[in-house]
């Protein structure tokens, strides 16, 4: 297969051909069922190294305007995507020119990155200038229902920023460890605690 691409900070096993990189964006939109941004499909490519972003980039653009990718709808100002029939038969037909790890790496990384954005969605962290440093601002939702808001001090950006990723990668452990010791349920606090080890 001929290499057509630009192959900087590509690992090795990772597609140096569009054809290659055409057909793993077909195959992810396909497995994961549900409509898609192109910054998740791109960033689960890119992320694992498997691709140049810029190549990973300009072939969902030539995908959509094929009529393989069809725009399904928005997620707020974010358009989403979904594969088209032709897309699918892409898929299907053709995923096994594509190494088995490097579609399971690009699907791991595309849940993880949909599960993020899930949690952002859902839960939300706020980051307010103080003239003694920051407040931190997280809330947990549950639909349409806060469940949950508490605000913390942070001396400087960095930590601000640490308890912001901290929030975002567990907010149910937040929410349990503090209902748990606000009930003074002492098995509840050791099983949430436990889930961070």
């Amino acid at each position: 297969m001929a290499f057509d691409t630009f192959d900087e900070g590509i690992v090795p096993g990772g597609m140096r051909s569009k054809y290659e990189i055409r057909i793993l964006i077909c195959y992810l939109l396909n497995s994961i069922k549900e409509p898609v941004s192109k910054e998740i499909i791109v960033d689960s490519i890119c992320e694992e190294s498997l691709a140049n972003y810029f190549e990973t980039s300009s072939c969902f653009d030539d995908l959509i305007e094929k009529g393989n990718i069809i725009e399904e709808g928005s997620d707020g100002d974010i358009k989403t995507y979904t594969v088209s029939e032709n897309g699918v038969m892409i898929a299907n037909q053709l995923d096994t020119i594509l190494a088995y790890t490097v579609k399971e790496k690009a699907y791991d990384c595309a849940i993880n990155l949909l599960a993020q954005k899930k949690k952002e969605r859902e839960n939300s962290v706020e980051i307010v200038k103080t003239n003694m440093g920051y407040n931190v601002n997280c809330k947990i939702s549950g639909g349409n229902l806060d469940l949950l808001s508490f605000s913390i001090f942070a001396p400087d950006m960095p930590q601000a920023q640490i308890i912001k990723k901290n929030f975002y990668e567990n907010p149910t452990t937040f929410y349990k460890v503090i209902l748990a010791m606000l009930t003074q349920n002492k098995e509840s606090v050791g099983e949430a605690l436990e889930s961070l080890l």
